[in-house]
């Protein structure tokens, strides 16, 4: 594996190199004029199948959506990569399109010169070498890249808009105070997962002002990267009822047997569990039947390491997010709503490799930000969820209590327009 500094040895001095950083510095007034915004990417990692290969490159080379190739009218100007294993593609797109690559995000920020020379921040901390917790958690260093994108900003007098990918940070302290430092330096702040912004199966939307009584995702994958999506999910729905989001009360983790247990003794309402399975498109199945419901026992035979998340939320809300690997390879949403008979639910459909058209939608959102100066939801949502992340899996360590999270009080009021993709 290479270095930093290996890498940036052995290819033309990246600090000096001409590409599109030697062009004039664009202030706020030539970026309107022109209609062209300078972007630097700081990234963990850049490689086949990374984030930076999904989201960064949508800014290389444009992407799909709604039926056309749109090409932003953003250019990547500068690079920071922390890490350059042997499969790195950061080099290989840094000559092809003309960017250096820094030794530092400040010097990314300032395109080499004294002064903040970018329009845009595109922040992508997923992937690479880095510890994990005594709760499973990859501490993947969003909080320290951030921070020292807002120190740029504090000593040179202006900032511009950030997009954070995925979690805010694995600790929700950072996370809150990364929402803070935005509103202090005043600059548009977006964050999140693909989820909330991806097609819906039916197309379908939580009505605003909705008054939900239960809630409930049904998902798969790993905890800390796959249970983050899963709230993801859930929140972009419950966020819109009635009075607005107030906070999360309490959380309970739990794994293994402890969830077949909650699950016979009705630990979340049986039908919402029945409409996701309803609609997913991985469902298992017997070898000898292409159509059946699985029964309880299959699902336990299936399932080897059930996980569940209990939520409550300080207004009263309760909602459940269930990992079931073995049982579904998608996302799944359903929740009861007063005066409605039967469950509202949807699909969060994701496209399969190696197109993942989902991350081209909130590519669009990131964009929509940059070009705009407003972020079209709120970073309020990514704050919380990355503290339920945390939460959760604290609760699963700690036998599985059940945990009083007051740290959690994060309300805000989410926007009424829908962002996810329709055809």
């Amino acid at each position: 594996m290479f270095t930093r500094r290996q890498f940036l040895g052995t290819v033309a001095a990246a600090t000096t190199a001409p590409a599109l950083c030697s062009l004039p510095s664009l202030n706020a007034a030539d970026s309107t004029s022109s209609g062209r915004k300078r972007m630097a990417v700081i990234t963990t990692t850049w490689w086949y199948h990374s984030h930076a290969w999904h989201m960064a490159e949508r800014f290389l080379v444009g992407y799909p959506i709604r039926g056309q190739w749109h090409h932003p009218e953003i250019d990547v100007v500068a690079a920071y990569v922390d890490q350059t294993p042997d499969k790195d593609l950061s080099r290989q797109r840094s000559e092809e399109f003309g960017f250096p690559i820094y030794d530092s995000i400040a010097e990314a920020l300032r395109c080499g010169g004294d002064k903040l020379d970018v329009d845009a921040v595109l922040i992508i901390g997923e992937h690479g070498d880095y510890p994990i917790n005594e709760f499973g958690q990859k501490q993947y260093p969003r909080y320290e890249f951030f921070m020292q994108v807002a120190d740029v900003f504090r000593k040179d007098g202006r900032s511009v808009p950030v997009f954070n990918d995925k979690h805010l940070s694995w600790n929700f302290d950072w996370a809150k105070e990364m929402v803070e430092t935005s509103r202090e330096l005043d600059f548009p702040f977006l964050a999140g997962s693909s989820l909330p912004v991806t097609w819906r199966m039916p197309s379908v939307e939580m009505p605003y002002g909705a008054e939900i009584e239960e809630a409930l995702v049904l998902a798969y994958g790993p905890t800390d990267i796959y249970d983050f999506h899963a709230l993801e999910t859930l929140q972009c729905m419950v966020e819109r009822r009635r009075g607005g989001e107030t906070g999360v009360a309490s959380i309970q983790g739990l794994r293994g047997g402890s969830v077949w247990d909650a699950m016979q003794s009705g630990g979340w309402d049986q039908d919402l569990f029945e409409a996701c399975i309803a609609r997913s498109q991985t469902l298992a199945q017997p070898e000898t039947f292409s159509h059946r419901h699985p029964s309880f026992e299959q699902m336990q035979e299936w399932v080897d390491d059930p996980v569940a998340y209990r939520i409550e939320y300080a207004d009263g809300l309760k909602a459940t997010m269930l990992q079931m690997n073995g049982l579904v390879q998608d996302f799944t949403f359903a929740a009861r709503l007063k005066g409605r008979s039967e469950p509202l639910s949807t699909l969060f459909y994701l496209p399969p490799v190696p197109n993942v058209t989902y991350s081209a939608g909130l590519m669009s959102k990131a964009e929509e930000m940059f070009m705009t100066g407003k972020a079209p939801y709120p970073v309020e949502r990514t704050m919380l969820t990355s503290g339920m992340v945390q939460a959760a899996l604290q609760s699963v360590a700690n036998d599985q209590q059940k945990t009083a999270t007051p740290h959690l009080n994060v309300e805000y009021t989410a926007s009424k327009q829908s962002h996810f993709l329709r055809m």
